[in-house]
């Protein structure tokens, strides 16, 4: 993304609060849909960081289809998370605010994804957590997903 380069060409690895949307879909079976990241090999719900402009539902549509392929729309947001710090494997310091959706596909239609973010996608059972989240705000998410499911907080 051309301004968060922008800004890091400014800064360099300084920390920097940026803001960010992911998203949470589920089957019919209630398995959720994690994308294997390519930076790190890890996995994480996809999403990233807005475009200058865009509001967080707009950022978590576009994201979920470069990152899974799918074209989704925000049902529901299931927190604003702001209290993670995360060091990319680049030394770039960040404080993502991000905005956690539940979200529904809008279709069946699958768009190919940018290889240089994703791997692979792949559904997980709630009670078979993927081997390495991406970060600990991800290791959250997972959290608060398996609880408003728990807690029938869905709706």
């Amino acid at each position: 993304m051309a301004y968060i380069e922008d800004i890091r060409a400014a800064v360099g690895h300084q920390p920097l609060i940026l803001t960010s949307a992911s998203g949470a879909l589920l089957d019919k079976q209630g398995a959720v849909l994690l994308q294997e990241r390519a930076d790190t090999g890890n996995w994480g719900f996809p999403g990233g960081y807005m475009a200058y402009g865009e509001s967080f539902a707009q950022t978590v549509k576009r994201e979920f289809k470069e990152d899974a392929g799918i074209l989704v729309e925000p049902v529901k947001l299931l927190r604003l998370q702001d209290n993670d710090q995360y060091t990319y494997p680049n030394g770039d310091q960040v404080q993502p605010i991000n905005a956690f959706y539940l979200v529904r596909a809008v279709n069946h239609h699958q768009f190919a994804t940018k290889p240089t973010e994703t791997v692979q996608t792949r559904y997980f059972a709630l009670n078979d957590e993927p081997p390495r989240f991406f970060n600990q705000q991800h290791a959250k998410m997972w959290q608060i997903l398996k609880k408003a499911v728990k807690l029938n907080q869905l709706k």
